[in-house]
């Protein structure tokens, strides 16, 4: 079954144009069916809707969420199909298993005076201070994922024109904007503050253009991003347990709930679909009523 596995995330990174978190999430959730898999009653190409469902119940046993064990086995049937079309399995009943109904959850933010307390947490008098207080603001100014940050190269940034290129989902590229403030640390950061970490290194550190930089001088990984975000917000928030993510949804928010357009902020976050989008004007509504009940006379009344 490796050889399979190969041919199908060959398939992925050549045909689908799957990035290398994506292909990296696949092998693993695929690996783990088989592990299940070799637990039934017979090989993988004699797959069932018995063994999806057996997989479906492991994981369910295990903790994970709905959303997760949707993607796995998502990315299982992908698989079978694969094995399907290369006249290795046939289509059998496991084709008739549906993923699990997700739970409906308004993805979690920052307010505004939150992302403030989070962006002035970091000691700029410090380098790794100021590189984080850099990496802060540039999450919340342009909405980028982590590993859109953390695959950025000293020329994806045109500072003059305070645009970023990133490379997203699908490697597909997309040029977004960063504000003034951004931009003025990020000048800075390159100028003086990036040199300096890549000096620390010593003659041992190898050459790199990743843009953000370790405390050793080499490129800062997407782990090493969600370890000094954490920091912070157990410094300035009580929102402890979110993700970066947060930023990237705190940045569609307020600009929804200042007036920007949907499609341009679908832009903005690289969303290939504006359904996927539209999930924000549903939190700013849910602001909308949180406000209106704390501060409406009627509301907070006795008896209302």
């Amino acid at each position: 079954m490796d050889e399979q596995l190969e041919r199908f995330l060959a398939y992925l990174e050549v045909e689908v144009n799957a990035s290398p978190l994506t292909l990296q999430s696949y092998r693993h959730d695929v690996v783990q069916f088989l592990e299940l898999a070799s637990l039934g009653d017979g090989p993988v190409r004699e797959a069932t809707h018995h063994l999806l469902r057996r997989y479906l119940a492991r994981l369910k046993e295990k903790g994970y969420t709905r959303s997760s064990a949707a993607r796995k086995l998502s990315a299982v049937r992908s698989f079978l199909k694969f094995l399907q079309r290369e006249g290795e399995l046939e289509k059998g009943t496991w084709s008739n298993v549906s993923r699990p109904r997700q739970e409906k959850k308004l993805p979690q933010f920052f307010y505004y005076h939150e992302v403030l307390a989070l962006l002035e947490a970091p000691d700029c008098n410090t380098l790794l201070g100021y590189r984080d207080r850099t990496i802060l603001e540039l999450l919340y100014a342009s909405g980028l994922r982590v590993s859109e940050l953390a695959g950025l190269d000293t020329s994806s940034c045109d500072l003059a024109e305070r645009l970023v290129k990133v490379a997203g989902k699908g490697s597909k590229e997309r040029i977004v904007p960063m504000g003034r403030v951004a931009a003025a640390f990020l000048t800075e950061y390159m100028e003086r503050i990036r040199p300096q970490l890549l000096a620390a290194g010593g003659k041992k550190a190898r050459p790199t253009d990743k843009l953000f930089l370790n405390h050793r001088g080499g490129p800062l990984s997407d782990r090493g991003v969600r370890y000094i975000f954490n920091k912070y917000v157990r410094q300035a928030s009580h929102k402890v347990g979110l993700s970066p993510h947060a930023l990237r949804h705190s940045f569609a928010t307020h600009l929804i709930e200042r007036g920007a357009d949907l499609r341009v902020v679908q832009e903005l976050l690289g969303h290939a679909s504006v359904s996927t989008t539209q999930v924000y004007t549903h939190i700013t509504r849910e602001h909308l009523l949180e406000v209106y009940r704390q501060a409406h006379p009627r509301s907070i009344s006795e008896g209302n």
